[in-house]
């Protein structure tokens, strides 16, 4: 493949002609075919204003009501214990949302349609089936927060669930991409109501920051109970549908390679705010709740409003609700975007927010269903949804190794990525992270089949972990070096700014070894069993014999 000729072609990968324009921001424009270069700050500034949006949008929708459960039941239960975990989140969330930021802004191809195209219609149809099972019940937990908080402030439940999924379908149904921005920005700016809960709650600082840079599990609680925490701390924070989001959402939004640094710089503001919200959710409940008798007993989202009420004020409780519905709702449109990106790419059939529903049916008809669906769920009389909240976020953190090893292939391939390709250490760090995912889950899974297991059988469980992760590092190292093609890497910003994958017809072929297809279909079916008994665990903690 040639590089260089890839430089002066005007054909490019992109599958859907609304993706190709102006830049129009929430904030701002940049006119197509823009490329003069940024000097002065104020150039620099009103150009990462009319970028912003994608990393803020995933980084905030990603403190959905899941999160919010899941961030409080940590606190609730074991106090602000586990804060370390989302300080070695960031440089993960950074990594792997950066990773499709760039997949995004130089193939115009969205995430789904590349697995298809790269790695064939088996391993498609595996990624995009786990997509959708575990966004339609996303969606679902965005529709409980709702509801829960929408009981607590006295709102007929019902009548509130059927707006808010109105709401949701018409801010993306308007034709105009920056309203729908304009939208979104608006929900990020209202997530900003946690900090005043904070200060009125006030948490003892010192501790808060010793716990958020000083590893620990709770001297009190049962390891698989954590473990199994812990796991859902990490699927809330990086769930696999944030990855499919980001790189459709920048392909919507036109950014193209000459502004990836700004897409960057956006993402790292958008992690700021998840891992500040994240942990104000988690402070604020530990303290609120500490010394009383609700403490270690967390319910759901509705009983952390009520307790806020109960301990430290009503207007914490009234805020509490409101931030929760404000992330329902940016949760639920986000991740039932990602759906409807997907089946789009899959498909070959129109999806952007710049067409309108007549001119893009099947794209908004996906999403519509995803909302009606979910909210329906919800309304359901007697619908078991004590368990599900917990349930996803845990899952999501189980099948997230799976979705980040196509992630690292898909970087590494020269023919789609060119002079963007993976550097090494960027290689080392995500196998590392793979493998970790995969140590938590062998824990989980033990404690599952040994629920009586002691310290010493939880250490040999995390040893064999430890087995299992170097395989997976070293087949994943292997595959790196046999990847290596011709490809010259191209040397000057310029030739970078202007690379664009060519045409999916044109790649040439993707070829795995049969030794990697063994290892993914390995740890394929071993995730498949590990999400089966997170859901056998959960089903033990709902009818009290966890």
């Amino acid at each position: 493949m040639n590089v260089n000729a890839n430089l002066n072609a005007s054909a490019t990968a992109v599958l859907d002609d609304a993706h190709i324009g102006n830049i129009s921001g929430a904030f701002g424009t940049i006119t197509h075919g823009d490329i003069a270069p940024r000097r002065t700050w104020k150039h620099k500034l009103t150009t990462l204003l009319a970028i912003l949006g994608p990393g803020l949008i995933v980084m905030v929708g990603d403190n959905d009501a899941g999160a919010f459960a899941t961030y409080g039941q940590a606190g609730q239960n074991y106090g602000t214990s586990l804060l370390w975990t989302l300080a070695l989140l960031i440089p993960v969330l950074y990594v792997n949302q950066e990773m499709v930021l760039r997949l995004g802004a130089v193939t115009g191809v969205g995430h789904a349609r590349l697995i298809f195209e790269r790695f064939g219609k088996f391993w498609g149809a595996f990624s995009v089936i786990d997509l959708f099972l575990l966004n339609a019940l996303t969606i679902v937990t965005e529709f409980i927060g709702i509801s829960l908080a929408l009981d607590y402030l006295g709102f007929n439940k019902a009548w509130g669930v059927i707006i808010a999924a109105g709401l949701i379908v018409m801010a993306v149904s308007t034709g105009s991409f920056r309203r729908f921005e304009r939208f979104a920005m608006l929900l990020v700016g209202a997530s900003f109501l946690l900090i005043p809960i904070y200060l009125i709650v006030h948490p003892p600082l010192a501790q808060v920051a010793h716990d958020f840079v000083v590893p620990q599990l709770p001297r009190d609680g049962k390891l698989s109970d954590v473990i199994l925490l812990i796991i859902a701390i990490v699927g809330t924070t990086i769930a696999p549908w944030q990855l499919f989001f980001q790189q459709s959402y920048v392909i919507d939004k036109r950014i193209t390679p000459r502004f990836i640094r700004y897409e960057r710089a956006d993402l790292w503001i958008g992690i700021a705010l998840v891992v500040v919200g994240g942990g104000a959710i988690m402070a604020f409940t530990a303290a609120a709740f500490a010394g009383h008798a609700a403490f270690g007993n967390f319910t759901d989202a509705g009983g952390m409003a009520a307790g806020l009420e109960k301990y430290a004020g009503k207007a914490a409780g009234i805020m509490f609700a409101i931030v929760l519905i404000d992330a329902a709702l940016i949760g639920a449109a986000a991740v039932s975007l990602s759906t409807a990106y997907a089946i789009g790419d899959v498909f070959s059939v129109r999806h952007s927010l710049h067409r309108k529903v007549t001119d893009a049916k099947g794209f908004y008809v996906v999403y519509a269903a995803l909302i009606a669906v979910a909210a329906a769920i919800v309304l359901t009389p007697n619908a078991p949804l004590g368990q599900l909240t917990n349930a996803v976020q845990t899952l999501a953190g189980v099948l997230l190794p799976s979705a980040t090893v196509f992630l690292l292939l898909l970087c590494n391939d020269k023919a789609v990525l060119g002079p963007w390709a993976n550097r090494a250490w960027e290689n080392y760090f995500t196998g590392a992270v793979i493998a970790v995912l995969v140590i938590l889950s062998v824990i989980l899974t033990a404690s599952v089949i040994f629920p009586d297991q002691t310290t010493s059988q939880v250490i040999m469980y995390i040893l064999a972990g430890g087995v299992v992760a170097s395989v997976v590092i070293a087949a994943s190292i292997t595959l790196f070096n046999r990847a290596k093609d011709k490809v010259a890497c191209v040397g000057t910003n310029a030739l970078r700014n202007s690379w664009r994958m060519p045409p999916l017809d044109q790649l040439p072929s993707a070829k795995m070894s049969l030794s990697t297809k063994t290892w993914m279909a390995v740890l394929r079916l071993y995730l498949v069993l590990a999400g089966g008994l997170v859901v056998v665990r959960i089903c033990l903690l709902a009818f009290g014999q966890g």
